[in-house]
């Protein structure tokens, strides 16, 4: 799922709204039709793994979620009026390949998009720090979860099948590999 901001906000990014952000999801896990299970919040928009029971579960979580999204900007920012630019933009997930791309896509977003964190190895502005299926040893997070644990196979251990995810890969950007032997240029995955 992704969902935009509208134009003019302040970044989504900032501390404080990072920490109510997170404040307002602990409350969301309580919901088990619908569970936010992976998140990362850019300047402009946030990135979300959703798991729904069914498409009614989806419809009322999803207009659950926009609803604390638009609260917690009024809140921090002091603002009223609109605070999402559309609707969502949701794809269904299918195979473990496609979920573990979008759970690398999702957590290490900010890397696409450039974005520097001091001293972090991990986007202090996503769920990284809870997540349990990276590469390396991460050190585990000390606060409680801001997200549901996964339920379906798919997203709980089917996705482990295409390999777990390096905290260094950089989603959707493909590096060019030369053979200097071959003298052949193909594009690699990272």
């Amino acid at each position: 799922m992704t969902i935009r901001a509208r134009r003019g906000l302040p970044s989504l990014r900032s501390p404080r709204f990072v920490r109510a952000f997170e404040h307002s999801f602990r409350e969301l896990r309580a919901r088990s039709e619908f569970r936010v299970v992976a998140y990362s919040l850019l300047p402009d928009h946030a990135h979300f793994m959703i798991e729904a029971n069914d498409a009614r579960a989806l419809a009322r979580g999803m207009k659950a979620l926009g609803a604390r999204i638009a609260r917690t900007v009024h809140r921090v920012f002091r603002r009223a009026g609109s605070a999402l630019a559309d609707r969502y933009h949701a794809r269904a997930l299918e195979t473990p390949r496609e979920v573990r791309n979008a759970l690398a896509y999702v957590l290490l977003n900010a890397k696409k998009h450039g974005l520097r964190f001091a001293e972090a190895v991990l986007d202090p502005c996503s769920s990284g720090r809870w997540f349990e299926g990276w590469r390396t040893a991460i050190r585990a997070a000390t606060d409680p979860p801001a997200v549901s644990r996964a339920r379906t196979w798919l997203l709980s251990v089917g996705w482990r099948r295409a390999g777990l995810i390096g905290p260094s890969e950089v989603p959707g950007v493909r590096v060019y590999a030369a053979s200097a032997r071959a003298g052949a240029t193909r594009p690699l995955r990272r």
